[in-house]
């Protein structure tokens, strides 16, 4: 009863999707959808673009200070008149102006460390980005080549289920003319229900890896689409050679995790330089410009606006400031920290460098020997599914006339239908092992299969 209630549900369903229009999607569709939807590789150019902030701000720190500032005011009482130099009482108008500049000479090359910095972590984070777009690349060819196989093997376990319920017909015509025995179609029966049943299961996985798909493609799930197989050529990748050496190489230049380490690395040497800078002496130049007016409102004989703010009144100061620290309680201390801290970060980036090399290493290394024995399981299911399609076109022959029992005929279809479906499998991880060499080198793109 829970069978009869699944297979209908699954029906159902399945008869949604077969009516609904699907789209054809085609692998270089699926992968530009990827790069342009991806929700971790949108976040990392996002900060990416934080990155470029930070480094354009860590340029902007040499460039010198200039500020400005003026106020007006009006004081009624005592006062100090800087026109007579008193004191005295009355009402009193002022307003005064000043322009300020300052400039970093030198301070322990703190500001050229935090430039080198920012570029680094700007560095870094361009390979973060590009190691992500691979990431989405090598996940979505994945789940588009899983779902090839499924769209495979449900081809073959349909085509499996025809031949069988034609063999039951046939089988049910000779045990309706007395030359076979009930137990013939009883069985053929059996294996052909089993068939259907396979066949169900297979569709059932290509919905579920399809919505996997469209999942992670953030495409509408009710807009239905079917993947366009890729003319790839099967031949040329199984053909293609690698040197191990070269491929070790060949990552350490390109893959942007282990690229991205390097960078942080040398980022947080910069840091720790910079963080060494404050406890050198810092020297810096400025240059001021003010000037005021100031007016006694009984004073019918004060110089006029222009007159004092112009020129009685302005005054230019400029010069060099050396600021040497020696002993700042909190401040002294607090460096210290910072240093220390800086170091810290150094040196467990410098760790992690390290790590991700091995990881490299490690990576292409599993790569390149898991390539070598798919390419040979892949010429071994051609050979294999040749001498079963065969053995079972003979076997069916005999059972046919007779000769052999149901048990054989049985054997001898399901090695077929396996055959078949090793072939499918090897072809695919063929591919994927190709994705996954490339992955490992640092070198994914989409057009690296074709």
């Amino acid at each position: 009863m829970k069978i009869g209630n699944l297979v209908f549900i699954f029906l159902v369903f399945a008869g949604t999707t077969v009516d609904a229009q699907n789209r054809p999607l085609t692998f270089d569709e699926a992968v530009k959808i990827a790069l342009k939807n991806n929700i971790q590789l949108n976040q990392q150019r996002n900060n990416l673009a934080n990155s470029q902030v930070q480094k354009t701000a860590a340029w902007a720190g040499l460039a010198p200070t200039l500020s400005a500032n003026a106020s007006a005011l009006q004081v009624n009482g005592n006062f100090f008149n800087q026109n007579e130099g008193k004191v005295v009482n009355g009402l009193f108008d002022q307003f005064s102006g000043s322009l300020n500049a300052q400039v970093n000479l030198f301070s322990g090359f703190n500001r050229i460390s935090q430039i080198k910095q920012n570029g680094t972590q700007l560095e870094a984070q361009l390979h973060f980005v590009h190691r992500t777009e691979q990431d989405a690349i090598n996940t979505v060819t994945t789940q588009f080549l899983q779902v090839l196989l499924d769209v495979e093997l449900l081809r073959i376990a349909n085509e499996n289920w025809e031949a069988l319920k034609k063999q039951l017909e046939q089988v049910t015509e000779q045990v309706n003319v007395g030359a076979r025995s009930p137990v013939d179609q009883y069985n053929q029966d059996s294996q052909t229900k089993a068939a259907e049943i396979r066949a169900l299961q297979a569709e059932i996985n290509l919905i579920n890896d399809k919505a996997l798909l469209s999942q992670t493609l953030l495409l509408d799930p009710s807009e239905g689409f079917d993947v366009v197989k890729p003319d790839w050529d099967i031949n040329s990748i199984s053909s293609d050679e690698t040197e191990l050496k070269a491929a070790y190489e060949t990552a350490l230049k390109n893959r942007g995790d282990y690229l991205r380490a390097e960078k942080n690395e040398l980022s947080s040497k910069f840091a720790l330089n910079a963080a060494r800078g404050n406890y050198s002496p810092s020297l810096t130049g400025f240059w001021s410009m003010n000037s005021a007016y100031n007016k006694l409102a009984s004073d019918l004989t004060a110089a006029p606006f222009d007159t004092q703010f112009y020129t009685d009144n302005l005054r230019r100061t400029y010069g060099v400031q050396l600021f040497i620290p020696i002993l700042g309680g909190n401040t002294i201390f607090q460096n210290r920290a910072n240093v220390y801290q800086q170091k810290t970060t150094y040196l467990n980036n410098k760790i992690l460098r390290q790590n991700a090399e091995i990881l490299v290493k490690t990576d292409v290394l599993r790569a390149y020997q898991n390539f070598k024995l798919v390419k040979r399981t892949f010429a071994v299911t051609l050979s294999q599914l040749e001498a079963a399609e065969m053995a079972f076109r003979l076997e069916t022959e005999r059972y046919n006339l007779g000769v052999t029992n149901f048990v054989d005929y049985q054997n001898a279809n399901r090695v077929f239908v396996q055959a078949q479906a090793d072939k499918a499998q090897a072809e695919v991880r063929l591919l994927f092992q190709k994705v996954v060499v490339a992955y490992a080198a640092g070198t994914l793109k989409p057009e690296d299969l074709k």
